[in-house]
């Protein structure tokens, strides 16, 4: 069986992605759908494949984290997939993604782009979303925003287009899939007291991946779209004015965290250099990396 998690707390299209999953899946699947400190009419239809955790008011918020943490903590799969509640899959995607994941795999479906209202794919001559890589994390020398962030690999995506299975450096986090046994010995639990609530979550699972030996793999056979939200439908994960400052400051630490730790751990049977051994031709990264980051974390004490 495949578990689904679902953290929510803006549920405009959630209840379309639900019926999405449901309907395009081949195998047993169960949804748990985590309602974040939100309770809304109305609530995601009545089916004994949809299990609805809320955490009552919008001020008793867990965090996206530690919601997609309970999610998989209650999944009886023997695979669980988080995926965002704005998103839309292909036909057969369960049986697709168990037919090409290793024990020590966490594989992301190709990435298309959703338009929410018509409930399709936009096709606007734009490469699907196929390869992310890690950002250089000082863009400014003295820009303590800066951290290792998946971006968009453009060229990447269009001269390996017909490769369907491959080895990615990142993700974007809104959908991943894998073995349930691999998130409780090695990915899981999702770390909120060094990240916060919700910065660096596919940071934290792809490098948890890849520094323990294991592999982070984009399947091209199937894929999802996501919505990008933007100026048009605001931001998903949405949060009162002072939730916001505290998400803020939150987040900066988060960042920060996730940027020195990575690049100086040696807690992983593998380690950021070998990481950008593995992956040599990520932007950013020339042959004086490591210099650059030593020069670049003095500025920022500055």
């Amino acid at each position: 069986m495949l578990s689904i998690i679902i953290p929510s707390r803006d549920p405009r299209y959630l209840q379309k992605t639900i019926d999405d999953l449901l309907s395009k899946a081949e195998g047993e699947t169960e949804i748990i759908v985590v309602l974040d400190g939100i309770w809304h009419d109305p609530m995601p239809k009545s089916d004994p494949r949809v299990i609805v955790i809320h955490h009552g008011t919008k001020f008793n918020n867990v965090g996206m984290r530690d919601s997609i943490n309970q999610g998989v903590a209650l999944a009886k799969g023997e695979f669980i997939m988080k995926i965002d509640e704005h998103c839309m899959v292909g036909f057969e995607y369960d049986k697709i993604l168990k037919d090409d994941c290793k024990e020590d795999w966490v594989v992301i479906p190709r990435r298309k782009r959703l338009d929410p209202d018509k409930w399709e794919n936009i096709d606007d001559g734009r490469c699907d979303i196929d390869h992310m890589f890690i950002s250089y994390p000082y863009k400014k020398s003295n820009d303590k925003t800066c951290g290792l962030h998946g971006e968009i690999w453009t060229q990447q995506c269009i001269d390996k287009k017909d490769i369907m299975i491959e080895k990615t450096p990142s993700l974007q986090g809104s959908c991943y899939f894998m073995h349930k046994s691999y998130w409780d010995s090695t990915i899981g639990p999702l770390d909120s007291e060094n990240y916060g609530d919700f910065t660096g979550e596919a940071q934290e699972i792809g490098f948890k991946a890849i520094f323990s030996g294991g592999e982070l793999i984009r399947n091209k056979k199937t894929w999802y779209s996501h919505l990008h939200k933007g100026s048009k439908y605001g931001k998903g994960y949405g949060f009162n004015n002072e939730q916001y400052k505290k998400h803020g400051e939150m987040c900066e630490r988060g960042r920060k965290f996730c940027r020195d730790y990575w690049l100086e751990t040696q807690n992983y049977k593998y380690n950021f250099e070998d990481f950008i051994n593995k992956f040599p031709n990520m932007p950013g990264w020339d042959g004086n990396w490591k210099q650059r980051l030593i020069d670049d974390k003095k500025l920022e004490t500055i």
